[in-house]
C-alpha cells in the first residue's frame, strides 16, 4: 500500500504540479483539497524557509502524517527584492491579477531594471524533530508587457534566462522542466525515491 503523504496546499495550480511529479512514484500525496476545510497557519516568517516550515509543522502535527509545504515568490530587483515572501498578498491586494502585474510593469520600466527570480523553499516534516529544506531558484527577467495564459500568477512577466517568452507562454510541461518550483520538487521526490 502506498504512504500517504500531505501536501499541505489547497493551491490547484500547485497541486497539480506536485501530482504530476509524483505520479509514476509509489507514494500517494494527498493535500488539504481532500480534507474538509483546514485553516493555514499564519505566515510569520522573515524567509521563503520559515514559512515553509511554518505550513508543514503545522500540517505535520495536525495529521499526524509525514507533510511537505512550499513557499515561493518573486523578487523583483527594481523593487528592492520585494514583493518576495508576500508575493501572494501583493497579488490579493490589488482589485485585478492584472493590475498588479502592471504596476511591477510601471516600475521596472521606470527604472530601466528588468531583473528578477523566482524562488522556493520546500520544507519536509518527517517527525516533530527532522525536517528536511528543498531550494529551487530560477533567475530570469521582467518582460516589456503581460504575454500568454497559461500557468498562473506572475507568469504573465516572468522570462526565464535564456528564453524569449514568458512562463505563461509555456506549455505547462515546458514549465515544468524548468522551473523554481519543479527544481524544488525534484529534490524533494528524489530524496523520497531514496529513503524507500
Amino acid at each position: 500500500m502506498a504512504e500517504k503523504i500531505i501536501f499541505f496546499s489547497n493551491n490547484k495550480n500547485k497541486i497539480l504540479e506536485i501530482f504530476n511529479f509524483f505520479s509514476s512514484t509509489p507514494l500517494k500525496i494527498l493535500s488539504l483539497n481532500d480534507y474538509q476545510s483546514i485553516k493555514s497557519p499564519e505566515e510569520t516568517g522573515d524567509t521563503f524557509k520559515e514559512n515553509a516550515r511554518i505550513k508543514s509543522a503545522y500540517g505535520y502535527n495536525m495529521f499526524k502524517k509525514i507533510c511537505f509545504a512550499d513557499d515561493s515568490g518573486i523578487c523583483i530587483e527594481a523593487m528592492g527584492g520585494k514583493p518576495g515572501i508576500n508575493s501572494k498578498n501583493f497579488l490579493k491586494k490589488h482589485n485585478k491579477e492584472k493590475d498588479a502585474l502592471k504596476s511591477i510593469l510601471s516600475i521596472t520600466n521606470k527604472y530601466n531594471n528588468f531583473n528578477a527570480f523566482f524562488q522556493t523553499s520546500i520544507c519536509l516534516t518527517l517527525s516533530k524533530k527532522r525536517s528536511f529544506f528543498f531550494e529551487g531558484k530560477v533567475k530570469g527577467k521582467i518582460s516589456k508587457e503581460i504575454r500568454g495564459v497559461e500557468g498562473f500568477g506572475y507568469d504573465p512577466i516572468f522570462i526565464p534566462n535564456g528564453y524569449n517568452t514568458t512562463f505563461a507562454e509555456m506549455s505547462i510541461d515546458k514549465k515544468n522542466s524548468m522551473s523554481h518550483r519543479s527544481i524544488a520538487i525534484k529534490k524533494l521526490r528524489d530524496f523520497f525515491l531514496r529513503s524507500i
